[in-house]
């Protein structure tokens, strides 16, 4: 039975040393078992010095506002960005990656990026009748942050958390456009271009290179039966008040049904307007 299981699973748990000074007969209570994993705490006590404020940090600053010691706050830094929840900038600081988002989907719906560009992706949903998704760039992959779907398109399992190749997106093209080259070479490796089944998929960064210079200039992109067979998308940027891309949208459709020429006359007009809304919402222009 359940509580059975439960039960042994739980007496096998260390136990922790008994305060002898704590007795009942002494007047004191009985110890209360407590399992805390002190590493695990020292890890999540620095994701929490981050915030809207303060969103990059130099090492010696967790370790100073921890009580960590240094060597060891490395240790702590460097497996957060290992597993995807840190990421180190060109200046040596740190700053939370997007995998971070991935820990608690109630918490996203919370951030401004998305609760502001809700609004015009449904109304892009409702104008153009397809699949409209918003995602991120995290490491190589695209997280997706919304996703309005259209039960038409049926080539592509993606939910809200998802990270798909960037490489072989029209959403990971635009991120990925905005990069300089140090952070693309950084970002891109042979396993970027790996296991991807598109019969158009792009195998190597070199391949990939001229898309991007394009869509740097024209400022959307198109992904056609790369990320799989069937699957057609155009993408444009979402920027914040600095003018950096924060984002991308894109809007998915059977390739059946929208040649390239349609997709691009029927669908970038209105995706371009959206990215622009979004992006007046989040203080830019």
């Amino acid at each position: 039975m359940p509580g059975q299981t439960y039960a042994r699973a739980e007496s096998e748990l260390p136990v922790p040393p008994r305060d002898e000074t704590a007795s009942p007969l002494a007047g004191g209570s009985a110890p209360k078992r407590t399992y805390h994993v002190e590493a695990l705490a020292k890890g999540l006590r620095i994701l929490a010095l981050f915030s809207e404020q303060r969103s990059s940090m130099k090492l010696t600053d967790m370790a100073a506002e921890t009580g960590v010691p240094l060597p060891t706050a490395f240790r702590i830094a460097a497996t957060l960005v290992t597993e995807g929840f840190l990421e180190q900038l060109p200046d040596g600081a740190y700053r939370p990656a997007p995998k971070v988002l991935t820990l608690g989907f109630s918490a996203l719906r919370g951030l401004d990026l998305v609760e502001l560009a809700d609004g015009p992706l449904r109304r892009l949903a409702a104008t153009t009748g397809q699949t409209v998704n918003l995602g991120t760039l995290s490491d190589d992959r695209v997280l997706y942050l919304i996703r309005l779907r259209n039960n038409d398109l049926v080539t592509a399992n993606i939910q809200v958390g998802s990270r798909l190749p960037a490489v072989s997106t029209s959403i990971g093209k635009v991120l990925l456009a905005a990069l300089d080259e140090a952070e693309l070479e950084q970002r891109l490796t042979p396993a970027s271009f790996a296991g991807i089944t598109g019969p158009n998929a792009l195998r190597s960064l070199a391949e990939l290179r001229p898309a991007l210079t394009e869509i740097r200039g024209q400022g959307w992109a198109v992904q056609n039966e790369e990320l799989a067979y069937g699957l057609r998308s155009v993408a444009a940027p979402v920027r914040d008040a600095s003018g950096a891309v924060v984002a991308a949208v894109n809007v998915a459709v059977p390739a059946m049904e929208f040649p390239v020429a349609r997709l691009l006359d029927d669908l970038r007009p209105p995706l371009l307007g959206a990215c622009q809304e979004i992006t007046r919402l989040l203080g830019g222009s």
